[in-house]
């Protein structure tokens, strides 16, 4: 029950996105070439997310978000869906009905429906993943409480542009916060149906399956990161840039830029990193469109769902990019260590594209490499991606916008080299293929990596299902075993406190601390600017600064406790698996007589 709870009220949320998205799509009219009403659907769904984030924002910046608002968006989708139902109705009926599927197109299906068995019950576990705890959640739930937008200078990122984290603010509203986790997957998931259908489109059965099982076994399902959700928005706007560019309707086109750049537009308010797409876009544009007007008209939809962060941020701190673009801007909430510790972080973590996505250095060897356009733009697209990518970060993390459509590009490739090589075997071996050995041999294969598929798929999915915390008792216990310091967060946020709460060595736990809880390894409240203090001046400075405890993981704890006289200023109060909560003792000459 409490699986089918959650998904009933993800699906109530994706038919109120439909609705929004549809009624858009409708005014824009029928997409060009042959049409494909599930893409059409998936792409309204994603429209419509979209716009319930534009709506969210809005109401954020007018401080009336809450449940009465948020439930008020979701009946008027709700409503647009059942308006817009009939004539869907009608198109699907008319749709046309696709061929039997042969035995591989069969087996690749199956592999598809493997990797989402796990994803769909990943995403029910409490919330444990670092970044999502840290600063994800935590922003969430401050809109979700104060009901209006804020700059909360305690989290690491407090100028993040936040776009997708008002839907996991909106989630906190109305239910728990495993709800985010199903808000998150449902960027993934619509972009999973989406790569699915285009691989029909362009490709085949077998490539549709297997670069929507890649992309879906990579998406992040079981936290409330946002990075499938922009990879969405990413994958929208290649797609109605590609309807743009087949349009020979003059009235038409310029309301598909628009919508495209309207996508990329919430892109770029949910993470920074989706602004290195626009170069490429510009360019794919500017060949064929060079109205000032249209143009115009694209750059507003743009920046309607993402100029509020980079104003705010460029009105209030002077870079509005804070805090990535501080050597061009200056320095604010960051100092120049800090800004080298983050970047000196990211090259640490950075790692090669996973294997999967290899396939694309053999896509030109393919021939639907000359007999599709569509997939050669999606192949450019994919080596800018990974370019930009190798050139600025190599963090895998980053590249997630870009991966839907380099998926489906890898398949091709992959199908390019497989096939080059049984060509071989077969010119190789010619006895052999004439009583079809080769085949019968890749069949077997074919199948044994199924059963293998289906053994793992099992595995994951029960591992899924044992991290699924129904009972308090039972997401106390996750907790403990998943998020170092949890019992000590926990501890000082159920103990009320009057004064602040400084936390060392758990941001790993931040959602489940006390809101706020100051310190981390940057910002305003460096670690560094703290416990390099003698304990005595380290207790002053903080009691000075209205704190009254400090809460210090099991790695930081024990180098504190060593100190001379530390215990001379902090009094344990709690300790758990290692990590420990301290009151800060007032200084001798702040103690009244």
């Amino acid at each position: 029950m409490f699986g089918a709870a959650h998904y009933a009220a993800v699906f109530v949320f994706a038919l109120a996105c439909w609705g929004f998205g549809r009624a858009l799509l409708s005014r824009i009219g029928a997409p060009p070439g042959r049409r494909d009403v599930w893409l059409e659907t998936a792409l309204a769904g994603a429209a419509g997310l979209a716009l319930f984030i534009c709506v969210f924002q809005a109401i954020a910046i007018a401080g009336l978000f809450g449940r009465a608002s948020v439930l008020g968006a979701v009946a008027l989708g709700l409503l647009a869906a059942a308006l817009q139902a009939p004539a869907w109705w009608r198109e699907v009926g008319a749709r046309e009905r696709p061929a039997p599927a042969s035995f591989v197109e069969k087996l690749a299906l199956v592999v598809l429906a493997l990797t989402a068995l796990p994803a769909l019950v990943e995403p029910l576990a409490p919330p444990a993943a670092f970044d999502e705890l840290m600063y994800h959640l935590p922003y969430a739930r401050e809109l979700a409480q104060t009901g209006r937008l804020g700059i909360h200078e305690w989290l690491r990122y407090p100028w993040f542009p936040y776009n997708y984290n008002l839907l996991h603010a909106g989630a906190l509203v109305v239910g728990d916060d495993v709800l985010p986790h199903l808000l998150s997957g449902l960027g993934g998931w619509l972009s999973v149906w989406m790569v699915y259908r285009l691989g029909l489109l362009h490709a085949g059965r077998i490539t549709a399956a297997i670069a929507a099982a890649i992309w879906l076994g990579i998406g992040d399902y079981e936290s409330a990161l946002i990075d499938i959700g922009v990879g969405l928005f990413v994958l929208a706007a290649c797609t109605v840039l590609w309807w743009w560019r087949e349009t020979s309707d003059r009235a038409q086109g310029p309301c598909w830029l628009a919508l495209a750049a309207f996508f990329l537009g919430v892109a770029a308010g949910s993470k920074y990193q989706a602004l290195t797409v626009l170069p490429l876009v510009a360019v794919f544009v500017v060949r064929r469109e060079r109205r000032l007007g249209v143009w115009a008209v694209a750059a507003v939809c743009f920046l309607l769902p993402c100029i509020y962060w980079y104003a705010r941020n460029a009105v209030l701190t002077g870079d509005p990019f804070n805090p990535i673009g501080a050597r061009v801007f200056g320095f604010t909430n960051w100092n120049l260590a800090d800004y080298k510790n983050q970047f000196d972080d990211v090259r640490a973590h950075a790692a090669w594209p996973n294997a999967f996505l290899w396939g694309v250095l053999f896509v030109p060897f393919a021939g639907l490499w000359k007999r599709s356009p569509a997939l050669r733009a999606a192949a450019i697209f994919s080596a800018y991606s990974l370019f930009v990518w190798a050139l600025t970060s190599r963090y895998p993390r980053y590249l997630t916008a870009s991966v839907p459509l380099i998926a489906l590009v890898s398949v091709v490739g992959w199908q390019a080299l497989l096939g080059g090589i049984a060509d071989q075997l077969r010119r190789w071996m010619p006895g052999w293929n004439a009583r079809g050995l080769l085949d019968r041999a890749g069949h077997g294969l074919a199948l044994l990596l199924i059963a293998v598929g289906v053994a793992g798929s099992l595995y994951m999915t029960r591992r899924s299902v044992a991290a699924i915390a129904t009972t308090p008792a039972e997401r106390s216990a996750f907790l403990d075993r998943n998020v170092p310091g949890y019992a000590v967060m926990n501890h000082l946020r159920e103990h009320a406190l009057k004064g602040r709460v400084y936390q060392i060595a758990l941001s790993e736990a931040t959602y489940y601390g006390p809101s706020p809880v100051w310190g981390d390894a940057i910002g305003p409240w460096r670690y560094t600017d703290f416990i390099v203090l003698p304990p005595a001046e380290f207790a002053r400075k903080l009691h000075g600064l209205g704190f009254e405890a400090i809460g210090v993981g099991a790695s930081a704890a024990p180098a504190l406790e060593a100190q001379p006289g530390f215990l001379d200023h902090f009094a344990l109060m709690y300790e758990r698996a290692g990590a420990k909560a301290y009151r800060i003792l007032a200084p001798q000459n702040d103690l009244k007589p």
